[in-house]
This record gives structure tokens, sequence and C-alpha cells, in this order.
């Protein structure tokens, strides 16, 4: 074969090439997502950092929460089941991190009780009590909430704790 049968082949293949990578690209986007972070409602778990933050930014401060443990150390607590995102920021405004939060409610522990239209959550480790969750019916989650604040309180007093 001489060099011109193989130039047009060697083209098509490349040609061929590109959109396959092109479509590939399309649907599944420019790079393959990494996974979020998986963290456990009312579970704290420990992030290290590349550099020291200085400014940490949840998507939504209401699913998870961050505490800056030193400068390159979080403590990521789930709030609530669902997605966030979490930005941190150097001195500078350069980004160190943006990663995906994905909170998830505890596996074993937990019973809910749906009594016709009204939902009802307990935490049974292994007794059951009254816990809260979005979605419970309300004068429950506003007793069941009364009740921890008041418990969370009588031990910050008991601790010394202002």
């Amino acid at each position: 074969m001489s060099s011109s049968h193989r130039g047009p082949p060697i083209v098509r293949l490349s040609s061929s090439v590109a959109i396959s990578f092109a479509l590939v690209t399309a649907i599944c986007g420019p790079a393959a997502a990494k996974d979020p972070i998986a963290v456990t409602v009312d579970i704290a778990k420990v992030m290290r950092i590349s550099a020291p933050a200085t400014t940490v930014v949840l998507g939504n401060p209401g699913i998870a929460d961050a505490t800056m443990q030193d400068r390159q150390t979080l403590v990521i607590t789930g709030k609530t089941a669902g997605i966030t995102n979490l930005v941190v920021l150097d001195a500078k405004g350069q980004l160190i991190a943006d990663e995906m939060i994905h909170v998830v409610k505890p596996q074993t522990g937990y019973v809910t009780v749906q009594r016709g239209g009204s939902r009802y959550s307990y935490a049974c480790t292994p007794h059951c009590t009254p816990t809260i969750e979005p979605g419970d019916e309300k004068g429950y989650f506003e007793a069941a909430d009364d009740h921890l604040r008041k418990r969370i309180q009588f031990g910050q007093q008991n601790a010394g704790t202002p």
C-alpha cells in the first residue's frame, strides 16, 4: 500500500475518536464526578484539607455543619438528610476544596410511625424515645423539639457551659 492509502483511514480514525470523545464528554460531563462525602445525621466526620483555610461555606447549613478544628482540619456534622456542597478557601480567596456532602439518616436505631397523615419519629437505642425529623406531625415535632432543647440546656447548666 502506498502512503496515500494509509492517510485517510488514520484521519477517519482520528475523527471518529474525536467524535466519540465529544459524545462521551457531552453525555458524562467533562470529567468523572468524584463521590460525595457521606455523613450520617447527628454524626461528626473529620475532613483534612491540603492547605490552611480561612473561609468555609456550606451551600445549605440546614443539612450539614462544618467547624474548623484547626486551619487544615474540618469537622462536618450531618444535621438532616440531603445533599449540599462545601467550599473551602484560603486567605487569598483561592479554592482549596469544593466537595459535595451527602447526609443520610442512620440505617439502624430509628423508627418512623405513620398514623394516617401524621408521622412520628423515634430513636430506639435500645429503648424508643421521641426524636424529630422534618415532616413529623407539627404538635409532636414542637413538643419533642422543646423537650430536646430543655435537655440540652439542663446538660449545659450542669456542666458549667454558658
